[in-house]
């Protein structure tokens, strides 16, 4: 499996391969001799490395690590390769173009915006009362207002059309 490391800000390819039930780890391509123990329960771990043992401590969640080794703090953020394919898309999706949809009916009791206005990801694009409660329609992402499909007063039905963004061109 292939995981893509981010150890305080600096950017790492990490392959681990299971042959003949030994772990294989190759870092940015270079195979590595390394091997492990865990010592207990909460994240203590001894590690040998190319010949030199380490005391390492691990502490976080899966995917966002705080590590200390030899006495040093280290940040460090992992995805294997579906999370990276997966992230990827989310911040394709979020570049500011597309249609925004009702997720509920309910009667639009403000819009915020107009043709034209360029709107900040999270921005609330209109307000949807549904069941005596006000929700903030926000921008997917930032891109300028393309068209608005509805008007304030309207009753529209869950997913209704309500505004369509176009994604800011890229500088």
């Amino acid at each position: 499996m292939k995981y893509f490391v981010t150890v305080n800000g600096r950017d790492h390819q990490v392959e681990v391969v299971e042959r003949a039930g030994d772990l294989v780890v190759s870092i940015d391509g270079k195979v590595t001799d390394s091997h492990y123990h865990e010592v207990d329960r909460h994240g203590q771990i001894a590690l040998l490395m190319e010949g030199k043992g380490y005391a390492v401590s691990v502490a976080g969640k899966r995917n966002e690590l705080d590590v200390t080794l030899a006495g040093h703090a280290y940040k460090v953020d992992i995805e294997d390769e579906r999370e990276r394919a997966a992230h990827a898309a989310e911040r394709e999706r979020h570049k500011g173009g597309g249609v925004v949809k009702a997720v509920m009916p309910g009667v639009l009791v403000e819009i915020n915006v107009a043709v034209g206005d360029i709107v900040a990801e999270g921005q609330p694009l209109l307000i949807l009362e549904a069941m005596k409660m006000q929700n903030e329609i926000g921008a997917p992402g930032e891109g300028v207002v393309k068209r608005i499909f509805v008007s304030q007063g309207e009753a529209v039905a869950a997913g209704a059309k309500l505004v369509e963004l176009e994604a800011l061109p890229e500088e």
